[in-house]
């Protein structure tokens, strides 16, 4: 049986991991799917580069407010598709590429196909060209990410559906589309499709559409939302069905009663499950948890020596940056096996790049609350900022949330124009210890610059000196 020193199963953040420094290991990359991961792929990048489109295309049903009339004459999917897949398909070939063929990588073998524990530290894999390589290692760092939920409806998949996997490959633009789910990625598609043109449903389980959001941000959220969209709320889809004509029809079932939806096309959205459950972990002794999270010590190391773990597969965050965080935890880790390092999750931001976007950092009122943690927050409104003035912007906010003893900052939230630019500053103050009432006091914020948003809650914060 062929034994390597080390075997990475997943190229998305996994694939970053090997350079130079190992040149002296014998290294197996195992990867069923295409180069890059979800992020390069299905994920960030290309949903950013639609919305930066969709962003362009809603320009003109705004723009009457500034005295400027403009006019969206149409959009050419095929060719917003083409320029955005044209710039990514040729990145995740390059990479696969490289790492069959560079001399480069003269130690490193790639396994095309899904690779699963048949027994202690031993993977074998079914290979694309139907063939089974088994092989053993002294050390495993499975990247194997996640993939989407598929939710139990009836006729869900006789009828047929999208994910975020296939919804930008679509061949056109549907007239009606709709969307199961309430979370980041309904909300960042709902922008893009309705920007498009496109007539967008979405269907919510829950209350409010972002609801993990702090409660404040996410009640905005779906105000704005249910003038922009078909806002569902309390719905529960019971059946989906495909008529003759290609029309897809959902029922649902909402607290007055039963009512129907028909659409061309339909994105399911309701989360994302780790690809945990491929790896047949049990063969070598790996422990999950009750989500299918392989669970990691703070090195990212699992139960099992020699096994690490990151990314999707075991964050409950399922963000880019905290794979990256985590696969330089890593390398740094299997290099230096007597002096590791451990991951920094204390404040892990996100942003939804929905209309209008998203940041969020640290904790919301609501958990804060629940911590009986004592603090005090305040609101500041891009409408009282002079840039907020130029904007027009009637709807965003930020929200600062500090310790009150301390003055520590806890958490930020904004809703807002390039909200998640805006929030890096707190981010920062936070991870270095900057208290609230420094950060606000003691450096220039550029006027009339978006920041000044973050300026004035500061300092509307009820703090003194040292807290």
């Amino acid at each position: 049986m062929t034994h390597y020193d080390l075997v990475i199963i997943g190229t998305g953040s996994g694939n970053t991991i090997v350079n130079r420094r190992f040149a002296g290991w014998k290294v197996a990359i195992v990867e069923r799917g295409t180069f890059g991961g979800t992020c390069l792929n299905v994920g960030c990048i290309p949903t950013k580069m639609f919305v930066h489109a969709a962003d362009v295309a809603a320009t003109p049903s705004v723009s009457s407010r500034f005295g400027v009339d403009e006019e969206l004459l149409g959009v050419r999917w095929a060719d917003v598709r083409d320029r955005i897949f044209g710039r990514i398909d040729p990145i995740a070939a390059g990479g696969s590429e490289y790492r069959h063929h560079n001399p480069d990588n003269a130690n490193v073998t790639v396994y095309d196909g899904t690779g699963r524990f048949t027994g202690d530290k031993e993977l074998t894999v079914d290979n694309q060209d139907g063939s089974t390589s088994v092989f053993s290692a002294d050390r495993f760092v499975l990247a194997s990410g996640s993939r989407p939920v598929i939710p139990p409806i009836p006729g869900l998949e006789e009828t047929g559906y999208h994910t975020s996997n296939t919804i930008m490959r679509l061949e056109q633009l549907p007239a009606r589309l709709a969307i199961i789910g309430s979370g980041f990625v309904a909300a960042e598609f709902a922008h893009v499709f309705a920007s498009f043109g496109v007539d967008v449903t979405i269907i919510a389980r829950s209350k409010t559409l972002l609801r993990h959001e702090d409660a404040e941000l996410a009640a905005q959220y779906t105000e704005i939302a249910q003038q922009k969209y078909d806002v569902r709320l309390n719905r529960e889809t019971i059946r989906v069905t495909r008529h003759d004509d290609g029309e897809i029809e959902l029922k649902m079932l909402h607290p007055d009663g039963a009512e129907e939806l028909i659409v061309d096309e339909l994105l399911v959205a309701v989360g994302r499950v780790p690809n945990s459950d491929l790896l047949n972990l049990d063969a070598t002794g790996v422990e999950v948890d009750g989500e299918g999270r392989i669970v990691v010590d703070k090195y990212q190391q699992t139960n099992v020596d020699g096994i690490y773990a990151l990314g999707d597969v075991t964050s409950p965050h399922q963000l880019k940056h905290v794979a990256n965080h985590e696969a330089r935890v890593v390398k740094h880790n299997l290099l230096n096996p007597d002096d590791r390092i451990a991951s920094d999750h204390r404040f892990v931001p996100h942003a939804v790049f929905s209309s209008p976007q998203i940041a969020s950092v640290g904790l919301t009122e609501e958990q804060a609350k629940e911590r009986g943690i004592p603090y005090v927050a305040a609101v500041q409104r891009y409408a009282d900022i002079a840039y907020g003035w130029a904007m027009e912007d009637t709807t965003g906010f930020a929200k600062v949330i500090a310790d009150a003893n301390t003055g520590q900052l806890i958490g930020c939230h904004i809703i807002g124009p390039q909200a998640p630019t805006v929030i890096q500053p707190v981010i920062q103050a936070m991870s270095f210890g900057l208290d609230a009432y420094a950060m606000a006091r003691e450096q220039y914020w550029i006027h009339p610059a978006m920041p000044e948003v973050l300026e004035n809650a500061l300092l509307k914060l009820e703090l003194h000196p040292k807290g």
